[in-house]
């Protein structure tokens, strides 16, 4: 089948390689030339596990190809998808404009039958929206819009497009329905379902499937918070409860809060479209606030040990990408952490295995960035562990005693065992769990002299 994608972001990119690798032939649009000509050249913008060897045989193969003009791009295509940008405005809505216009113009370029597929997460009613706006200069017997929205998540988003839990497809059309079922049919082949609804509530499914894992994570950190403060282990009551099929394993891992491209701006999105439908959607509301307060708690629990005033400290952080196996930083815990240990006087020396560029973006000169994840532990006063990529799983823990200044680690994602901890004798906060060793007393060497503390209170 003739596919055109327009727009190469993260969606654009993994959905067109992804039609190209079952034998469609595929054309990626971007306005973007230097982006087109990196990709022309075989070269992947982002980091996805799978996705540059994917890229570079189907460009070999050529099945996939990339292009500025619209024109051109769309000509051939029987169904071009919209993998365009939609960020959050100032009241947490999708913004549409880069929708509409690319809408706009394709009213004024098609001359032939076209299936126009939303595949970016919109509000529900953007399918009529952009029907309208077509219809302006385009015979509707020449289109039909359908809502097909990305269940991709990052890092293992090739396996989930290629082998996909479902596929939703909103249409109201036959025709629409008959040519997107055949375009999926090589995904579903092990008997995994293919589900046709209506627009609208293909739409409404992409918010309310982030918005309520969205809810599991935040409702697990709340449960971890209570845990510390209880005295009970937020791991052996997530096995508790993750054995109960009604709730099942995922999304019960406490945390320093949910992060990403997806999450943060589609629960926004769905209080926004509750808003304007006269609806308080209280759960939803409460799912941000407490993602914004669990994404401090790091840096609360640093402070609680060294005092608020960090001038002096030097701290070594493990993971900044909002997730493993991704170099997506948007909403990422660790640059609100990174941002309170400055402001608080410290120095910060980071690692991560593929988002470093992004935060140097970001930072620049205000912190350091380690070479691997040991180079930047040397007389650092504490380890902090923001992202759990697998090479942090198993370190070399005398190497970490040896390098930093006192044995003290502060694990946001729960990385490792507190037998562990307890039997290397590391200082260690983790989430929802005691803290280990916490009655050690520890000298520590500040401007004024010598103070000792007891209980982990090291200011």
């Amino acid at each position: 089948m003739q596919v055109a994608i327009i727009g190469t972001g993260y969606v654009g990119l993994v959905t067109g390689t992804c039609f190209a690798e079952t034998g469609n032939n595929v054309v990626c649009i971007d306005i973007n030339e230097d982006k087109v000509n990196q990709l022309k050249s075989g070269k992947s913008p982002i980091y996805e596990p799978g996705l540059d060897v994917l890229l570079e045989r189907n460009i070999r193969d050529n099945r996939i190809e990339f292009t500025t003009n619209l024109a051109e791009g769309i000509k051939d295509a029987q169904v071009i998808f919209l993998a365009l940008p939609t960020p959050p405005g100032k009241d947490g809505s999708a913004d549409l404009q880069y929708v509409l216009d690319v809408a706009a113009q394709l009213s004024t370029l098609i001359t032939s039958y076209k299936v126009i597929v939303n595949k970016s997460t919109v509000p529900v009613g953007t399918a009529e929206k952009v029907t309208a706006v077509l219809e302006q200069k385009l015979d509707r017997n020449l289109f039909d819009v359908v809502s097909n929205p990305e269940f991709l998540r990052e890092g293992v988003a090739v396996d989930d497009f290629l082998k996909p839990d479902r596929v939703v497809i909103g249409t109201s059309s036959d025709r629409a329905k008959k040519i997107m079922e055949e375009l999926y049919q090589p995904y579903v082949r092990q008997g995994n379902p293919i589900f046709f609804m209506d627009e609208r509530s293909s739409e409404m499914t992409k918010y309310a499937a982030n918005a309520y894992l969205a809810m599991r994570i935040s409702f697990m950190n709340e449960m971890a918070n209570l845990c510390e403060k209880a005295g009970a282990n937020v791991d052996m009551v997530r096995v508790g409860i993750g054995s109960d099929s009604r709730i099942g394993k995922r999304f019960l891992f406490p945390g320093v809060g949910y992060g990403g491209s997806c999450f943060p701006k589609d629960v926004k999105a769905l209080v926004q479209t509750a808003r304007e439908m006269d609806y308080d959607f209280q759960i939803i509301s409460t799912v941000m606030e407490v993602n914004e307060k669990q994404k401090t708690i790091l840096g609360k629990k640093v402070r609680d040990a060294f005092g608020n005033d960090l001038s002096g400290r030097h701290f070594a952080i493990w993971g900044l990408a909002f997730k493993p196996e991704t170099d997506d930083i948007r909403e990422a815990p660790a640059l609100e952490l990174i941002q309170d240990l400055l402001d608080a006087g410290a120095e910060v020396t980071a690692f991560d295995p593929e988002a470093m560029e992004n935060v140097k973006r970001i930072f620049g000169e205000k912190i350091t960035f380690a070479k691997d994840q040991y180079d930047g532990l040397e007389g650092t006063d504490a380890l902090i562990i923001v992202t759990e990529w697998s090479e942090f799983r198993n370190p070399n823990f005398e190497r970490i005693i040896q390098s930093l200044k006192y044995p003290m680690v502060f694990d946001g994602r729960n990385v490792y065992t507190l037998e562990k901890m307890q039997e290397l004798g590391f200082y260690y906060e983790s989430i929802g769990r005691k803290t280990v060793h916490e009655n050690i007393r520890y000298t520590i060497d500040v401007p004024e002299g010598t103070v000792v503390r007891e209980r982990g209170n090291l200011d």
